[in-house]
């Protein structure tokens, strides 16, 4: 490790710690840390790695797990001795075949883009579970087929449920799931929801303008209650206590006039608010400024949103080139640091930032760290810049943060005051 790759091009009240290059595949999107091991999905390199971070001045890459040809397994959930890695459709694979534009996988409806069907497909649909028992050995101990394009995005956090998006034969684009999880080996699904304008299957048709996407993204679920994003679609407040049978309590849409992709809703049930984190898609602002927004659930049927966070300014990340604009944020996670008051985002361009809320009326960034450039390129598509783009980030219960990027690999950072 060269210590230019411990230098930050900019950091406030946070240092890096470790990085770690993950045996040369160094695209990472979610990361889960657990035992001492961090799990890092793929976008560019297929499958998943895992990096002994024990040592977190001195990562190490373990082993590379891959998945099936054609398959995007960028996201994954660990809990006790579980992981749950999705399988879908590699939609970057698609695109650069010429299938359609670049970008466009942003817009509109998928399901005019690709043919979703129960046949044969060129790659891999659902979700594969593994023992992690042995932490640096994962087990392969069943796979969890979802009809169509595949599981995008899950979220468990231990319990019988799993809560997914995916895009099942006659519907739109990703719609949320629920499936029993109680024997990991047999997952069942249990219900779907969707919006309204969907399920095409049915005879339903959009009522928003085509050039936005109306897909769930996933959902973020505290007790009996789900926040999900539905990128240009808003968010959902939904009511979770019977899995069978999941009932919308509200939504809420911001686009238009604001410029959309809602991508991470994070409830904080103990104050009766939500972070929500918008996505930045496109190089230099073309999609628009993305936001952080804090609402008030406290009335799960009325959300009501309250403040938004300043965008980092202490450079002209507009123009810096890649994406600049909020990307994930840190789930409160049971079997990591949990805060009602901290909210870690991974910012894309500007790197990780954290935002103290603790008067959600005027939220206010505490910390920040930009990592340098990387040295190479993962991502394969034309004419990309050489600039951090910073994906995720989980923090232990220790308040160590880990956060990936798209081509610069694993970095581990420490924080003042936690």
């Amino acid at each position: 490790m060269t210590s230019s790759l411990l230098t930050a091009d900019y950091t406030r009240n946070m240092r890096i710690v470790g990085h770690c290059d993950q045996g040369g595949r160094s695209d990472g999107i979610q990361i889960m840390v657990s035992g001492g091991y961090a799990y890092v999905g793929h976008v560019f390199n297929n499958g998943f790695s895992v990096m002994d971070v024990r040592d977190p001045k001195n990562p190490k890459f373990v082993r590379h797990v891959a998945q099936p040809e054609g398959t995007w397994s960028q996201h994954l959930q660990t809990h006790g001795d579980i992981l749950i890695v999705n399988n879908m459709c590699d939609m970057l694979k698609v695109e650069t075949s010429g299938a359609f534009n670049p970008g466009d996988y942003y817009k509109g409806s998928v399901a005019d883009k690709v043919v979703i069907d129960e046949g044969e497909r060129p790659y891999s649909a659902g979700m594969r579970i593994y023992d992690i028992s042995d932490r640096a050995n994962p087990k392969e101990i069943a796979f969890f087929e979802v009809p169509g394009l595949g599981v995008h995005r899950t979220f468990w956090d231990g319990g019988d449920w799993v809560y997914f998006s995916a895009l099942p034969p006659g519907f739109s684009d990703d719609i949320f799931m629920i499936a029993d999880f109680k024997n990991p080996e047999k997952p069942e699904i249990v219900s779907q929801l969707w919006l309204p304008g969907m399920n095409t299957a049915a005879g339903e048709a959009p009522h928003w303008d085509q050039k936005y996407r109306y897909a769930l993204h996933h959902a973020i679920v505290k007790g009996d209650l789900a926040a999900a994003a539905w990128r240009d679609g808003g968010m959902s407040l939904i009511d979770v206590s019977d899995r069978h049978d999941p009932k919308f309590l509200s939504h809420d849409n911001p686009c238009p006039p604001f410029a959309g992709h809602t991508h991470n809703t994070l409830p904080l049930p103990g104050r009766g608010l939500m972070f929500v984190v918008e996505e930045s898609q496109a190089d230099n602002c073309e999609d628009g400024i993305k936001r952080n927004w804090v609402y008030d659930i406290s009335v799960p049927t009325n959300p009501v949103t309250i403040a938004t966070t300043l965008p980092p300014d202490e450079v002209d990340y507009k123009n810096k080139g890649g994406q600049f604009g909020p990307h994930n944020v840190h789930e409160n996670r049971s079997e990591g640091f949990q805060s009602e008051e901290l909210m870690f985002v991974s910012y894309q361009n500007a790197g990780i930032r954290v935002y103290d809320i603790s008067n959600p009326f005027r939220p206010e960034e505490v910390a920040a760290c930009v990592p340098p450039a990387p040295k190479k390129l993962m991502d394969y598509r034309p004419n990309r810049p050489l600039v951090i783009d910073t994906t995720d980030v989980f923090v232990d219960r220790q308040g160590l943060i880990y956060t990936t990027d798209m081509n610069a690999g694993l970095y581990i950072l420490e924080m003042d005051g936690i």
